[in-house]
């Protein structure tokens, strides 16, 4: 029986844990990997229920590798190269675009694509030994992925311009330092603080979490103004919706409370 080499597992909660499962090869995305990827992103944007999704690799080595350089040894040409890219380049952009925030548990090496991945989520948890790398200048190439556009936007131009030339590696505390970490916890605990994360998420308004994402998401894409009335819009919707009023009513009720102590 072929070994699965991507998981999907869905909680009660909503929550989709995502796990790439290669561990033998530090979980390296092969061809076939990189399309399942695609098609399970795509279809967690028709899924209403969905609350979070988790991102992980399996194993205590490795979060993702990158592409699996052996396997795509024989794909040579400039074709070949761009089918692989817009694969994974629309995969992450909608993973990105997913309505609900997407967490990267990193559980040991991101590099190169591994790296590219964790960019394209909402949040990054990593554990001690964890080590996040755009190291594509020492294979000779570029990053492909999206992860340029990314790093550039948490990390500036130079900073940016530096760490792809450099092909830096960045331990933990340093990729948090910089950024590009949320939490540093300890070693093997990623999964598990992400889930607890994701739980705590998973028990807020989903209408009001979706909004925040939507927010946000306008600041990176949409110019200054408009984005400003995306936010305007999604929040009329809200104040007249049953959390907002039940949690007034509430408010109220402990006001009421207090004056009469």
């Amino acid at each position: 029986m072929t070994e699965k080499t991507l998981l999907l597992e869905r909680t009660s909660e909503g929550i989709g844990i995502i796990t790439f499962n290669r561990p033998h090869l530090l979980n390296a995305l092969d061809i076939a990997t990189m399309r399942q990827f695609a098609e399970v992103v795509e279809a967690l944007h028709y899924d209403e229920d969905l609350r979070v999704i988790i991102l992980s690799g399996a194993g205590e080595r490795s979060f993702c590798s990158g592409a699996d350089l052996v396997e795509l040894a024989d794909r040579t040409s400039e074709e070949e190269a761009r089918e692989m890219i817009t694969i994974m380049g629309d995969a992450l952009l909608r993973l990105e675009r997913l309505p609900v925030p997407v967490i990267a548990a990193i559980n040991g090496y991101a590099l190169g694509g591994g790296s590219e991945i964790a960019l394209a989520c909402d949040m990054r948890i990593l554990d001690e030994k964890a080590r996040l790398g755009l190291i594509q200048i020492r294979v000779g190439v570029t990053p492909g992925w999206g992860a340029g556009q990314r790093l550039l936007r948490v990390l500036g131009y130079a900073r940016a311009m530096e760490f792809l030339l450099r092909g830096h590696i960045m331990h933990a505390r340093e990729a948090q330092a910089y950024g590009l970490a949320n939490q540093v916890v300890a070693q093997g605990r990623a999964l598990w603080y992400a889930k607890n994360f994701a739980r705590r998420i998973a028990q807020e308004p989903p209408r009001v979490v979706r909004g925040i994402k939507a927010l946000l998401q306008a600041g990176l894409t949409e110019p200054y103004e408009k984005a400003l009335q995306t936010e305007r819009d999604i929040f009329p919707p809200l104040w007249a919706d049953e959390p907002h009023t039940k949690a007034v009513e509430a408010f109220l009720e402990r006001q009421a409370i207090r004056e009469e102590d």
